[in-house]
């Protein structure tokens, strides 16, 4: 199993790579691995803001369907559209291609409520 450093994790099972003020965000390895062969990705196109704490899309496994939530809140900047033709891309690379948004955040002091590598490791177990 993979845990970045430079991540921060969320109880959700969130990741979430800040470069500057964008939040790139995607589903942690863990997660993947628990779902299973991830069949499909849906975020609305028309999705503009997140809102930390609140679901904004959903990712559906063979397993199981699984609430995506936000991590950190701000306007959204990017959508992983390759997700729409190869979902499985999340099971292959959780923490490079199969990233899910890009956000530029509107409180980056939301990052301090999220857990580091060592945390999110102890709390998975």
């Amino acid at each position: 199993m993979n845990f970045p450093e430079n991540l921060k994790y969320s109880t959700d099972h969130e990741w979430v790579k800040v470069e500057g003020n964008i939040a790139v965000i995607g589903v942690t390895d863990h997660a993947q691995s628990e779902l299973g062969d991830i069949a499909y990705v849906d975020i609305a196109e028309d999705t503009t803001t997140l809102t930390a704490n609140e679901v904004f899309g959903t990712i559906e496994a063979v397993k199981a369907v699984s609430d995506l939530v936000a991590p950190v809140s701000g306007k959204v900047v990017a959508i992983n559209e390759s997700l729409n033709d190869d979902p499985a891309v999340v099971n292959d690379d959780p923490y490079g291609k199969g990233w899910m948004v890009k956000v530029e955040m509107s409180n980056p002091a939301e990052l301090d409520e999220l857990m580091d590598a060592a945390a999110y490791k102890n709390m998975i177990g």
